[in-house]
């Protein structure tokens, strides 16, 4: 295994594109990311596993299902109110929100919808329910310093999403 190649304890630099369930790209970093290799860094478990032993040039497509992603659809995270209950600042499709609930639990709802008078929105993430591909790049596979390895980041990250 040469020095360049992704394993435990490397910083690794990828770029990335996201694609949707219809083939639509949904999310796309050209710009290179970083994160330490098996150091809790954000990744699916899935991706992270894929690029074990990838070198810098490596093209990697991986397919995550609901359950290796984003999660299944939860119909009781989407909720439809007249949209005259609804403060006139959160009335165009694409608002968010946050709101608490009975667990403590902080969720970012987002205005699905505006129809008939009425005002949907929706706590799940815009993929769940889908299975989508992630187009990986290896950019670049390095030691990290002394500094990195203590706080479980690259210099200038805090984290990789």
């Amino acid at each position: 295994m040469t020095a360049d190649t992704i394993r435990n304890g490397k910083i690794v630099s990828l770029t990335y594109t996201l694609v949707n369930q219809r083939g639509e790209v949904f999310e796309q970093s050209d710009v290179p990311i970083s994160y330490l290799h098996g150091h809790n860094s954000g990744l699916f478990d899935k991706i992270e596993r894929s690029l074990e032993g990838k070198q810098p040039g490596d093209y990697v497509q991986i397919t995550l299902t609901p359950e290796e992603g984003f999660g299944q659809r939860d119909p009781g995270l989407s909720f439809t109110d007249d949209v005259e209950n609804v403060p006139a600042e959160l009335r165009y499709v694409g608002a968010q929100l946050e709101a608490q609930n009975s667990k403590g639990e902080v969720l970012t709802f987002m205005v699905t919808a505006i129809q008939n008078g009425k005002l949907t929105v929706d706590a799940n993430h815009p993929l769940a329910g889908q299975t989508v591909q992630f187009n990986v790049t290896v950019s670049d596979v390095r030691e990290p310093t002394a500094e990195e390895l203590k706080r479980g980041l690259p210099d200038g990250a805090s984290y990789v999403q």
